[in-house]
């Protein structure tokens, strides 16, 4: 950094003010910011454990699905018949076979079977008395007697809250006790099974979903009953825990134990149950203070990065007024007072006001100057409002033209004469006047800018002007004067055109005669009028070649020759219409991809007749092409949406609506697409590619069959076994043991 710099009170001012513009703003960010940190975490972090709770309730739904679904296999096994169950011989079996039941969920700690009215009950471990909740399963809160009258009487499944359980060993495990009475769906059931889970496993599973949400956990029945709970070192009273049942499904803000909890409930819609969290709102201001060190870090970076940036600009700003202040100083011999201003912009100001008083006096110059370049070149940058407000001129009229003045004795003029002329006001004409003293010896050019007269197209005003610069013209006592009139135009851009008219206007005096006016609308010139092709024919003709449309492009270009044949144009203007059908059609194949080298060649162009054959005989191979690849796409876009079929067969959402929403195709159009490719409907294909899987998994997996056919996207097993029945003849069980040769598997 320059030491001068930092010595300037201006440069320390720029550097301050862009700290102030970086570090205001940012400071103003950073108190938003921290202000809605802890509320916007917060509310992050609770709609993300409303969907893990979600998720957890949902999975433990689908694990009570479970136990239903092997309570009502249970039902239609025959070897848990009662009366195969009550024969000594026949009832190992029916042991083996819940030992088999219970091995297939893993939250099953044991399995009971009980027929109700008997005095015995049956389990994987083998038949027991009813005594064993005696001392085989004693529960603290749940005495035998009760156990029976339950297991007796209960119509719905039923799941009783967590419970000390004593076994044998002398140990006490905490367990769940959930009650299916079977036949299911039948009023009068014959039996109850029976599903102990220890509530580690059931809490586990929940656990493992909220990850390491610390927390309190509570799961209801429909009742309000606690069936179990997680209390992570925090116990609530009965009246917080009966308020929390009570909370309808959301997130909430709930006093509980004098603190500020936030609750989270949703509610099972398969079985009444309710799932509740709720964590102190204070565990949420750990993670903020993280956000806010984080926040307190980036924003430290971002102001010392600002601070470097700030004084880079500040030097890169004050650079170029430092250089002008430098050569204010050296300037000090003119002014004078510059070396005495205090800073800077002083010394700029003095050095300014002196060089203004010197641009006055050079004013008549510069006007003079920017007028010739006005009309030599008439570019926009030209008229900027600075400079003719310098110049003490406007360009605020609605009509412009230029007149080119003349004469030819070879008599020196006043310049006084010049002087009067450089800007008139002509009132009656309401015009005004700036004269220009061109480089040519005696010839000036006025701008003429007048407002029009609504009852006029404003060559009374231009006549009016004419009248005014030959009467002063005569009054200077210049002789044989000749005028040069260019066209009215509307805007000061075009004044270098009306100048070249004028130019030629007055050029022309030799050929018009002795006049002393001479306009130039007056000079004859031939101008060929044609109409041009009407854009409505080429957008039609550019769609039928895009579309593939030869039944249309074709007669179009017939009329388009026609049209052009019927103007009755030169040959040059009818070879550039010809052109522009040629080139309508050359970019409608560019844009369908199509590759063209017979282009009609300029030399034919002798006739319209030899022409047409050209023309159509490409459009006929453009609308080929397009057509062509509008089939190569559609067959390619069938061969994708079967290959995603082939790799989303296993999926139980996969629909023909949704391959055609994958694929932006109408669900119609597709079937009817999918059936003349693979010559059979959607369903049946899919249901076959399903079928296929499952033999294949049959024949290479010992899987079981449950898990098999969920495999394949098929979630009704028992109508996918009747339907794979009835399609080969054999049960998958059946499948299975033809295959192997022996040991199948139960279906």
């Amino acid at each position: 950094m320059n030491k001068s710099y930092l010595r300037s009170r201006l440069f320390l001012n720029y550097a301050l003010s862009y700290l102030l513009v970086l570090l205001v703003p940012l400071l103003l960010f950073a108190g938003t910011i921290s202000q809605s940190a802890s509320s916007n975490l917060r509310s992050e972090v609770e709609r993300a454990h409303f969907n893990q709770l979600t998720q957890a309730r949902n999975t433990v739904d689908s694990r009570m699905r479970d136990l239903l679904t092997i309570a009502s296999r249970i039902s239609y096994d025959t070897r848990l018949s009662s009366y195969l169950m009550h024969d000594p011989y026949f009832s190992s079996e029916g042991i083996k076979a819940l030992d088999q039941y219970k091995a297939t969920s893993e939250m099953i700690g044991e399995l009971f079977l009980f027929f109700r009215g008997y005095d015995r009950i049956y389990s994987s471990l083998g038949m027991s008395e009813l005594s064993v909740f005696y001392n085989g399963y004693a529960f603290r809160n749940w005495d035998p007697a009760q156990i029976e009258d339950e297991l007796n009487q209960v119509q719905f499944p039923t799941l009783r809250p967590a419970d000390l359980v004593r076994r044998k060993i002398g140990l006490e495990q905490s367990m769940l006790a959930y009650m299916v009475p079977i036949t299911p769906n039948n009023p009068n059931p014959h039996a109850t099974v029976m599903y102990l889970i220890e509530e580690s496993q059931f809490n586990g599973l929940i656990s493992s979903i909220l990850g390491s949400y610390q927390g309190l956990t509570y799961v209801f029945d429909d009742k309000g009953q606690v069936l179990t709970s997680t209390q992570r070192g925090e116990s609530l009273s009965k009246t917080d825990v009966d308020s929390l049942f009570r909370q309808p499904e959301g997130i909430h803000s709930l006093e509980l134990n004098k603190t500020t909890h936030s609750v989270v409930s949703v509610k099972s819609e398969q079985n009444g149950w309710t799932y509740v969290t709720a964590m102190p709102s204070n565990q949420f201001f750990s993670s903020v203070v993280k956000l806010r060190s984080i926040m307190i870090l980036i924003l430290g970076t971002i102001a010392a990065a600002g601070a470097g940036l700030a004084l880079l600009l500040a030097r890169r700003l004050y650079g170029p007024i430092w250089e002008l202040a430098a050569f204010a100083s050296s300037q000090n011999k003119g002014p004078g007072a510059a070396a005495k201003e205090p800073d800077e912009l002083g010394r700029i100001r003095s050095v300014l006001q002196h060089s203004s008083q010197m641009a006055d006096l050079q004013e008549p110059y510069a006007r003079n100057h920017f007028l010739l370049m006005l009309l030599k070149n008439s570019g926009p940058g030209i008229l900027s409002p600075e400079l003719l407000r310098a110049l003490h001129m406007s360009f605020d009229r609605e009509r412009y033209a230029v007149l080119v003045f003349g004469w030819e004795d070879e008599q020196l003029v006043d310049p006084a004469v010049y002087a009067g002329l450089q800007e008139l006001n002509i009132p009656e004409a309401g015009a005004i006047v700036y004269g220009v003293e061109l480089p040519e010896p005696r010839r000036m050019a006025f701008i003429v800018g007048f407002t029009v007269n609504p009852d006029s197209n404003g060559n009374d005003s231009l006549q009016a002007t004419l009248n005014e610069v030959q009467r002063l013209s005569e009054g200077a006592g210049l002789s044989n004067p000749s005028i040069g009139v260019g066209r009215l135009y509307e805007s000061p851009l075009q004044l270098s055109q009306s100048y070249i008219e004028a130019l030629s206007a007055y050029e022309s005096r030799h050929i018009l005669g002795p006049v002393t006016v001479s306009r130039f609308d007056a000079i004859s010139e031939s101008r060929e009028k044609a109409n041009w092709l009407p854009t409505g024919l080429l957008l039609k003709l550019a769609q039928a070649l895009k579309q593939g449309s030869y039944e249309v492009a074709a007669p179009t270009i017939t009329e388009c020759l026609s049209f052009i044949r019927a103007g009755g144009a030169s040959l040059p203007l009818a070879r550039a219409m010809y052109f522009d059908v040629l080139n309508t059609m050359l970019k409608s194949a560019s844009e369908l991809g199509v590759l063209t080298s017979d282009i009609p060649s300029p030399s034919s162009f002798h006739s319209m007749k030899v022409l047409e054959e050209p023309l159509l005989t490409l459009a006929y191979r453009i609308c080929s092409e397009a057509e062509s690849r509008a089939q190569t796409e559609e067959r390619s876009l069938l061969d994708r949406a079967l290959a995603y079929i082939h790799a989303h067969y296993a999926d139980h959402s996969l629909s023909l609506e949704s391959v055609a929403d994958e694929h932006s195709i109408s669900p119609s159009y597709f079937s009817r697409s999918f059936k003349e490719k693979t010559g059979q409907n959607f369903t049946p294909y899919v249901w076959q590619l399903r079928v296929e899987e499952v033999k294949r998994l049959l024949d290479e997996t010992n899987d079981p069959i449950k898990d098999i056919i969920p495999r394949v996207g098929y979630l009704d097993a028992p109508n996918f076994i009747r339907k794979f029945k009835k399609e080969t003849g054999l049960t998958p069980g059946q499948y299975r043991k033809r295959g192997q040769g022996g040991g199948a598997e139960a279906d």
